[in-house]
């Protein structure tokens, strides 16, 4: 199991533009449609990685706890398809139905998306102010397969209050570690 960090985009960054397939809905979302009033989550995830599927429970319980605070979140998979056939669309629909996503689950098929925000991992977590402005980025929380550390979102959850308090959000900000995304080769 490949241990790949967040590449850590600096904070302050606009959040760039997309417009992608949503796979549960078979509709093309853009971001400004997606975006929360308060804030906006955006995570790099996939199906079949077996960090996502660690913390899969926690990303649909903190989207059910903030969706109803201002905060959107948008999950997206940028993995190639051809060599990780379990991340063909089909089967993100699939995944978004068994783990009970209340989120779009986004298809990024030419990995452009994953490169405009410099993902590197999955998962790996973004999280935008009302401005679309990034205050914060990298790891839900201190678990890890295998590591017997509770899931519990503490990391990104905490940023959630203090954006949603308008207190500082604490500029000490952990990468996430999980698989690296599966780039096209060519």
């Amino acid at each position: 199991m490949a241990r790949t960090p967040s590449n850590m985009l600096p904070l302050g960054t606009i959040a760039p533009e997309f417009s992608l397939k949503d796979t549960v809905s078979e509709k093309t979302l853009d971001l400004h449609a997606l975006q929360g009033e308060k804030g906006t989550v955006v995570m790099f995830i996939c199906n079949h990685c077996p960090f996502v599927k660690h913390v899969n429970p926690e990303i649909s319980k903190m989207a059910r706890d903030y969706q109803g605070r201002g905060i959107a979140f948008i999950a997206i998979s940028s993995n190639d398809v051809e060599n990780y056939p379990e991340d063909a669309p089909h089967l993100m629909k699939e995944t978004a139905k068994r783990e009970g996503y209340s989120f779009p689950y986004l298809y990024d098929k030419t990995q452009e998306v994953a490169r405009a925000y410099q993902a590197a991992c999955t998962p790996d977590f973004y999280l935008f102010d009302g401005s679309l402005r990034l205050v914060y980025r990298g790891q839900l929380d201190d678990s890890r397969p295998g590591n017997g550390l509770p899931v519990n979102g503490a990391d990104l959850r905490n940023a959630l209050e203090s954006l949603l308090e308008g207190t500082p959000i604490a500029p000490e900000q952990k990468p996430s570690i999980g698989c690296n995304i599966k780039w096209f080769k060519g």
